[in-house]
């Protein structure tokens, strides 16, 4: 099995190759200018994995929710790759990615993944953990007010990633005893993206290129002045 993973829906870029059992990764801390970087990272990732284009057998990436212009990038890298190349894509969730990175970060399960949505909001997927130590959906990823979260049931939550880190107080508050919140730096990896798009490989669930799509959940990118004001 032979996938390459694209992930640049934060500030942080990181191209994987999952070749032959193994994770080749490279990781670019490059802000917002990820479309500066991208074409060669994808090349330098491919010669540490020692394989070419014509040996993948699909290519995954980060589809979101996330910054706009980095998730599009990733979507527009992975269709031209799986179009030149005749080979499936892998959507996979971003959100999912940051819960897996928690996870094997020793966050302990169930996992509440945010991700910071700008404008004085949050992306947020609620995960759980399966008996091969990957991550699997088990509510809506959803856009909210960090004030306005709510969790199912009645388990303590582990909370993590950069929507915590950028609303903390405000998570805290609305989520009382039943938040954990992991005050370290988590980012979702190309490396997470490739282990998550193998699974889905296996179990069937690529897509054609034309189905390469990408999740916003926030159809409105910007305030207007009058309410930046408020």
């Amino acid at each position: 099995m032979m996938i390459l993973a694209i992930e640049c829906s934060t500030e942080v870029l990181s191209l994987a190759v999952y070749a032959h059992g193994e994770i080749h990764e490279r990781v670019e801390h490059s802000g917002r200018r990820h479309g500066d970087v991208l074409l060669p990272l994808i090349d330098a990732v491919l010669d540490a994995a020692r394989i070419d284009k014509l040996s993948l057998q699909a290519v995954a990436f980060g589809r979101g929710p996330g910054a706009f212009t980095g998730v599009r990038m990733a979507v527009a890298a992975a269709q031209g790759i799986a179009y030149g190349l005749d080979i499936p894509a892998i959507p996979v969730s971003s959100l999912a990615a940051l819960a897996q990175e928690g996870f094997d970060r020793g966050a302990a399960p169930p996992l509440l993944a945010l991700a910071d949505a700008r404008m004085g909001e949050v992306y947020a997927g609620f995960f759980d953990v399966g008996a091969d130590g990957l991550v699997y959906a088990i509510g809506d990823e959803r856009l909210a007010a960090p004030e306005a979260i709510s969790l199912p049931g009645d388990d303590v939550w582990c909370v993590l990633g950069p929507g915590f880190q950028a609303y903390r107080q405000a998570v805290d508050k609305a989520l009382g005893y039943r938040g954990d919140g992991i005050s370290r730096s988590c980012y979702p990896q190309a490396s997470t993206i490739a282990r998550l798009a193998a699974r889905e490989l296996r179990e069937g669930r690529a897509v054609p290129a034309r189905l390469a799509l990408p999740v916003y959940l926030r159809d409105k990118v910007a305030q207007t002045s009058a309410e930046r004001r408020h």
